[in-house]
């Protein structure tokens, strides 16, 4: 079961087999790992796109959070005051996982069809300050 647990980090994801772990009574890993990539993309879209890019947005946003193992977290938002000012939270697992996300079907969907409707980006990649209280808010959010 040990190496099953393994396996599972390995294939599908750390949280599944911490999972494992537990019910094993065996220690569970740190979730945040050193290699982890935390970005807040900062997106202004040109007004008359705001509805259609929305749509492409939370398609890709969904299909990546389903389908990746390593993307943890695509968490798109817009300003109330400046709704064509979309900021998302971006968390993947490793570097691995993002630029394997990069590559995929739903990504450069994304990517090719909204080029015209994006005004600006800017990309600001983040470091975790607590990275045990980022696995409670997700241990949260499970129940």
């Amino acid at each position: 079961m040990t190496e099953l647990a393994g396996l599972i980090e390995k294939y599908i994801s750390r949280a599944q087999a911490n999972v494992l772990r537990k019910l094993l009574s065996q220690p569970q890993l740190q979730l945040a790992q050193n290699d982890m990539l935390i970005r807040i993309s900062e997106i202004e879209i040109v007004p008359e796109y705001l509805q259609e890019y929305n749509a492409i947005l939370k398609e890709e946003a969904s299909q990546s959070v389903k389908v990746e193992p390593g993307v943890v977290a695509i968490y798109p938002m817009y300003q109330k005051e400046k709704p064509n000012n979309i900021r998302i939270v971006e968390i993947y697992s490793s570097q691995k996982a993002y630029k394997s996300h990069l590559q995929t079907p739903h990504f450069q969907h994304y990517k090719t069809s909204t080029q015209k409707m994006v005004k600006s980006l800017k990309l600001v990649d983040m470091e975790a300050l607590d990275t045990e209280t980022m696995e409670i808010i997700f241990k949260k959010l499970s129940k």
